[in-house]
């Protein structure tokens, strides 16, 4: 395989993976996966390139875990629905919302959320795209991110009015969903939970990652009722503070200038010493390092996770929107040194400088489904990023200093900026669309 193309081999990649699952895990996708791939001639070559046009600005590219559909979100109102193997347009959701729309996320096999500029969530069907199932509403602005907790069934969304709101799809009806505000901070831009739904990251404009630990969604977060663990900067000594106009300020948090506040978190400190064990729903702030933005403030665009709850990848552009980075952090577990102070949860393990183009637009990256490869807008194409030249596991190739992603592969075939790049969880292809309304679908040809 040495001499094969380094796309070839990884790919090859997801071969290994499947390979590697127990027989009777295998499904019908992952068998004829198998058979085409052990079959694929020592001399093929690697055909990318299958446009399919779309209808404004693709926000989103998203595919669903269990069916062969590729949404797109894009921003005139529209939702457009692919089968992502034969590039034939099966759906238009002519005015999903009133305004632009944002996300897209799968709950299940058949139904998929949607939400938007005009402040709502849609909950669809499959077999029903005629009209929403329902309607939620609950924001006071621009709802940016979905995500879904597979273990309570609560959807969790969250928007540009800083609000993360819970919905409990249990008891949907034609009027919504009951739900409650669960937390609350400043300069809100994305919002992830872990695979396992036992963390839930928060990124920020003013370069803050949030982290809330041992995540309990059922459990009613009132100001003041959860701990703020304070962190210091990612691989640096410096200590973080959250007062000021530059930081976020979540509800609840201390001031640090406040002596009642102080006493209280002493307070907070003994009791956790006491339990022994870290609380529900503990809130850490940190201040992710981002190579070149030492001395200066950047806004964290974009937050993805590594399928396998190992990492967090973040698209991060200074302040005066010269420069824009990848970084990958890597989760560090264990015992903390004090009980509110632990060590840094995230450590920098590998980066690379992006294409300084379409200013002002967010571009959304993601891992690939086995989490060796990362797909990442770049320019008019995207690159094929990886952590070393073989597409190893991250943690077959951990740094001892942070180090450059390898690019794997470019892949240009737009005629305007790159906004969003998915990988498809089933199939060997990803999918990328651009700011002039076109999205393309990549794959081997065998």
């Amino acid at each position: 395989m040495s001499h094969w193309p380094l796309e070839l081999r990884a790919f090859f990649a997801y071969y290994n993976a499947i390979c590697n699952k127990a027989t009777g895990q295998l499904s019908r996708v992952d068998k004829e996966f198998i058979i085409v791939v052990t079959s694929w001639p020592t001399g093929a070559h690697t055909s990318w390139l299958s446009i399919v046009p779309g209808t404004g600005s693709p926000q989103r590219t998203q595919c669903s875990l269990t069916r062969s559909v590729l949404t797109v979100a894009c921003e005139q109102t529209e939702v457009l629905l692919f089968d992502p193997i034969s590039s034939k347009h099966i759906k238009t959701l002519s005015e999903a919302h009133e305004d632009c729309v944002n996300n897209i996320r799968f709950l299940d096999n058949r139904l998929f959320a949607t939400c938007s500029d005009d402040t709502t969530i849609a909950l669809w069907d499959l077999r029903k795209l005629n009209t929403k199932v329902c309607t939620l509403h609950g924001h006071t602005s621009w709802v940016k991110n979905i995500e879904y907790d597979t273990n309570t069934r609560l959807l969790v969304t969250s928007g540009f009015d800083g609000n993360v709101i819970i919905w409990d799809t249990n008891r949907c009806t034609e009027d919504g969903c009951p739900h409650k505000k669960f937390f609350h901070t400043r300069f809100l831009m994305r919002m992830r939970l872990t695979p396992d739904c036992s963390k839930m990251l928060i990124s920020t404009s003013s370069g803050y990652l949030l982290i809330l630990h041992d995540l309990d969604l059922t459990k009613s977060l009132e100001v003041g009722s959860y701990p703020i663990l304070r962190a210091r900067r990612t691989t640096s000594s410096s200590d973080l503070t959250t007062s000021g106009s530059s930081g976020p300020r979540v509800s609840g948090s201390p001031c640090h200038h406040s002596d009642s506040n102080s006493s209280s978190e002493k307070h907070m400190s003994r009791a956790s010493q006491r339990e022994g064990v870290s609380p529900r729903n503990s809130l850490e702030v940190l201040t992710p390092e981002v190579p070149g933005e030492r001395d200066r403030g950047n806004c964290i665009t974009s937050l993805q996770l590594h399928p396998k709850g190992w990492a967090t990848l973040l698209r991060c552009s200074s302040n005066t929107d010269d420069q824009e980075w990848t970084c990958v952090y890597e989760f560090q577990e264990g015992a903390p040194v004090r009980p509110v102070s632990p060590r840094c949860s995230l450590r920098l393990t590998h980066y690379i400088e992006e294409a300084n183009v379409g200013r002002g637009y967010i571009k959304e990256l993601c891992f690939s489904p086995d989490g060796r490869m990362i797909s990442s807008p770049h320019g008019y194409g995207i690159r094929l990023l990886g952590f070393d030249k073989q597409c190893s596991e991250l943690i077959d190739c951990l740094p001892k200093e942070a180090s450059p992603l390898r690019v794997i592969r470019s892949l240009y075939s737009h005629n305007d900026v790159v906004l969003t790049t998915k990988f498809s969880p089933t199939h060997c292809q990803i999918a990328s669309g651009c700011l002039s309304g076109r999205v393309s679908l990549y794959q081997p040809k065998f």
